[in-house]
C-alpha cells in the first residue's frame, strides 16, 4: 500500500510541475494576457517563445520604421520571423487597438 502512495504522489508532483510550467502558455493561447506587438516593450515581447533581446529589438525597430502592425501576420515581415516561428506566436500576440487609432487618424486627416 505504501508503494502505491509513493507512486501516486510522484504522479501528482510531475503533473503539478508540468501544469505550472505551461500555465502562462495556456492562458496566453486562451486569449488571456496576449502580447501587443504594437505597444509592448522589449521585455514584454521577450515573454514570447523564441523571442530574445535581438528579435524583440527587431520587432520594435520594424514598427518604429513602418508604423503599427495592421495584422499579426505582418510579423513575418520582420527579419528572422518566418512562417514556422509565426505559427508558434500567432495565438499569443495581438495588434491591440493601435491600428484602430491609426485608421481613425487617417480618416480624420482625409476630411
Amino acid at each position: 500500500m505504501k508503494k502505491y502512495g509513493s507512486v501516486l504522489f510522484l504522479i501528482l508532483l510531475v503533473t503539478a510541475l508540468f501544469t505550472a510550467g505551461n500555465s502562462r502558455g495556456a492562458s496566453m493561447a486562451a486569449g488571456i494576457d496576449k502580447v501587443d506587438i504594437n505597444l509592448d516593450n522589449a521585455a514584454e515581447l521577450q515573454r514570447l517563445p523564441g523571442i530574445g533581446p535581438a528579435m524583440a529589438r527587431r520587432i520594435i525597430e520594424y514598427r518604429e520604421a513602418n508604423g503599427p502592425f495592421e495584422r499579426i501576420e505582418d510579423l513575418m515581415e520582420v527579419k528572422g520571423i518566418g512562417e514556422k516561428r509565426f505559427l508558434t506566436l500567432r495565438d499569443l500576440v495581438t495588434v491591440g487597438s493601435a491600428v484602430n487609432k491609426t485608421a481613425g487618424n487617417k480618416k480624420e486627416k482625409e476630411k
